[in-house]
């Protein structure tokens, strides 16, 4: 029943109706049905091990243009979006078609690297307080050798708009205001809390 109230919760609040009608062979929608599959995913990681926060995760659907709420805080009790807001990929993922990104784990490429993280503990860097990020999957376990932080930057727009946002060197790159919200979040969480990003 929760899985139910989360898609309809969620396809309304983020990503509109999907049902123009009541007939049901009406197409589901393609963004909630991504995060649906990728929720799963998460929570089933999560059920496995116990050291991971299992009432709070962060989900990034980098197929959703940079100008558009991207970053969602998800509640995994009560499934539901606590907050959401702007994230800027890397620059070395862009493409010569605007809105198709590419993706790697190698050093120097600047891509964004796809996969579930770990959020770790805080620091001080070029861009003020950072979170380290582990990665937890193949296509990202280069996270580290290649200092992927999670950060805020003054460039990144608050709100949403319709043009692309500015990159980074593929950091999950998120506004000022939007950093200080995650920021308590991590900061009082006992546990790691996973950080999934998807296309």
């Amino acid at each position: 029943m929760k899985l139910t109230t989360l898609i309809l919760l969620f396809t309304v609040s983020i990503f509109g109706n999907p049902k123009e009608n009541k007939n049901d062979n009406t197409p589901i929608n393609p963004e909630m049905e991504r995060f649906s599959n990728q929720l799963l995913e998460v929570k089933a990681m999560i059920a496995k091990n116990g050291s991971y926060n299992n009432k709070i995760a962060f989900f990034v659907d980098m197929r959703i243009k940079s100008g558009k709420n991207r970053f969602f805080v998800y509640d995994l009790e009560n499934d539901t979006i606590l907050e959401e807001g702007l994230v800027a990929n890397g620059f070395g993922s862009e493409t010569n078609v605007r809105g198709e990104l590419k993706f790697s784990n190698e050093p120097n490429s600047k891509c964004t690297s796809l996969g579930r993280y770990a959020v770790g503990k805080s620091y001080k860097g070029m861009f003020g307080k950072s979170y380290k990020l582990y990665g937890l999957d193949e296509t990202n376990s280069n996270a580290v050798k290649r200092a992927i932080v999670l950060h805020s930057y003054s460039a990144v727009p608050n709100e949403e708009q319709d043009y692309y946002i500015s990159t980074s060197h593929g950091c999950p790159m998120v506004s000022e205001t939007f950093f200080k919200k995650i920021e308590k979040i991590i900061d009082g969480s006992k546990s790691n809390i996973i950080l999934n990003i998807y296309y």
